[in-house]
């Protein structure tokens, strides 16, 4: 039997209430993670504060950046007991059309842990063995912990740069070097690419400059026309092409997803990886006259997870420094830091 905790969001708005739970119990196909640790997410803030509707009913625990440890298991999940684990943010089914069909972002059953099932903001976690990520060799209690967040903060920007088929040598345009904009910096570095980096904070774009960024840019004393003309002229200095650029928008802002229609140019590829409830007003037609793509990304599909591992743990792509472990006991405290901006690192809560 598996005794734990949750921090359950009860209401809208008020604080997360922890509640003991006897027995964390799997069920067919499913598996119990210890949580390691639960990164916190703009998600999460949203869901909270936000007016973003969770699908599953409340109270529901949030959190889906997890990785831990199996510590119980179903008979039919008994080969993952005690493994290492990340647990993906978005766990498809894997049975129905749209996974069949390579679509498994938008598998009409998918779970989502803080969203469809309870989350990480806990002791430990019930979840899918299917799609779980092994986290083989050596690992230690601090590298686990950072780990979590490869769900969502790394694995998502990933898929939006291997889906934009970024290839050495392009110009990959990155809006927004917070969070996951940081890490799809490094990914996309990592990737081969020239990385153009636009920020409107100063520390941000002191420290990506360090971590891939070749040339970092703060937009608000810009016109949108002299900053197409910047990001031209910096590819031309460097021989790069003037067409097809990969553009990634993560900021998560009106502003940042302006921008980043904005640069647009012929054959370009805009990957909205960020989330904004706010409208952003745009020409479509720029679209048409570039023969540009403009896609969306939800998420990081389950397969895609291992070489999102291998980037971190061969170094390619640094946690350490881009966040702050807090006590999962803070876990209020930290919602409303992170919502008030006052943190410059992601949030990692630990139990």
């Amino acid at each position: 039997m598996v005794q734990g905790y949750r921090w359950e969001m009860r209401e809208p708005e008020q604080p997360l209430e922890r509640v003991e739970v006897p027995t964390f119990e799997p069920g067919t196909g499913e598996v119990v993670v210890e949580v390691a640790a639960c990164g916190l997410c703009h998600t999460d803030i949203g869901f909270l504060y936000d007016g973003v509707r969770p699908r599953h009913e409340l109270p529901l625990t949030l959190g889906h950046e997890v990785s831990g440890r199996v510590v119980a298991t179903a008979a039919d999940t008994s080969t993952w007991n005690d493994a290492l684990v990340v647990v993906p943010a978005v766990m498809p089914c894997g049975h129905c059309t749209a996974c069949e069909t390579g679509r498994g972002s938008i598998c009409p059953h998918q779970r989502m842990p803080g969203n469809d099932i309870h989350g990480g903001f806990a002791s430990h976690l019930i979840v899918p063995a299917d799609g779980l990520c092994p986290v083989d060799g050596p690992c230690d209690e601090s590298e686990l912990r950072q780990l979590s967040v490869i769900a969502d903060a790394i694995s998502t920007p990933y898929q939006a740069v291997r889906r934009s088929d970024l290839q050495p040598g392009q110009v990959a345009v990155v809006v927004g070097l917070g969070g996951v904009g940081g890490f799809c910096a490094q990914i996309a570095k990592a990737q081969g690419a020239v990385v153009f980096g636009i920020e409107v904070d100063a520390d941000r774009l002191a420290r990506m400059t360090e971590f891939g960024v070749d040339l970092a840019v703060d937009p608000s004393a810009m016109t949108p026309r002299d900053l197409k003309k910047t990001v031209r002229a910096f590819a031309k200095e460097r021989g790069l092409p003037q067409t097809c650029w990969r553009i990634f928008e993560c900021s998560g802002t009106t502003a940042g997803q302006a921008t980043a229609f904005s640069l647009l140019n012929h054959g370009a590829w805009l990957s909205i990886v960020g989330f904004t409830r706010d409208p952003v007003s745009v020409r479509l037609s720029n679209l048409m006259a570039f023969d540009a793509t403009c896609e969306g990304n939800w998420g990081c599909l389950p397969e895609l997870y291992p070489p999102v591992l291998k980037l971190v743990r061969d170094g390619s792509v640094k946690i350490g420094p881009f966040i702050q472990e807090f006590p999962m006991s803070e876990v209020n405290e930290v919602l409303a830091a992170a919502r008030s901006h006052s943190l410059d690192r992601r949030p990692v809560l630990v139990p």
